[in-house]
């Protein structure tokens, strides 16, 4: 007896038309999965407790460093940190979001070189000089990376330089210069 043999489908063929079927439907699936699976919209940082990290890092260093005291409603801490940066020199960083979404942050350090100057300010173009919390600040602006510093070259009783920066408008870099006060160290 022999084996009958069904007549093969015209689906099985691999036409052009029958890829491009195939590619619609997996294309389909894609598109639904694509459209099911959720995406996170903002993401929200843990709050940062400058204060506390100020007051460490006074104890820490011996250094009388700065924070920003009573900053408006809207302002929010994003980082703190105190690291070895340009030239070796221990810094002190704080970075703010202001109301209008602009970066501000302060950097300290004893012994400021003119290369921490550079870094910290991505090499803008020295630009005037501002009054603001009873000081003289050079400031710097660098284009089109919009980025615009406060240099108070004054050094602080403990020697140190400090420097505001940010994509913040000088306005705010001047409002948060008005607010810095010194964490003095404690044994």
């Amino acid at each position: 007896m022999g084996v009958s043999t069904s007549p093969r489908s015209s689906y099985a063929s691999g036409s052009v038309s029958n890829m491009a079927r195939s590619l619609l439907v997996v294309a389909a699936l894609v598109a639904l999965l694509i459209a099911i699976v959720p995406r996170v919209s903002t993401i929200s940082q843990p709050p940062v407790d400058v204060g506390a990290a100020a007051v460490g890092v006074a104890r820490e260093s011996g250094w009388g460093i700065s924070q920003p005291v009573g900053l408006p409603e809207g302002w929010k801490a994003t980082s703190v940190r105190y690291v070895r940066s340009t030239d070796g020199l221990q810094t002190w960083h704080a970075g703010y979001t202001a109301p209008s979404g602009n970066y501000v942050a302060l950097e300290q350090t004893k012994g400021a070189t003119s290369g921490w100057i550079e870094a910290q300010t991505n090499r803008a173009k020295r630009t005037g000089e501002v009054q603001a919390a009873e000081r003289t600040w050079t400031t710097f602006e660098r284009t089109p990376k919009v980025q615009r510093s406060l240099l108070d070259t004054r050094k602080t009783a403990d020697g140190l330089t400090t420097l505001i920066t940010g994509t913040g408008t000088f306005d705010e870099l001047k409002a948060f210069a008005e607010k810095l006060q010194v964490v003095k160290p404690t044994s």
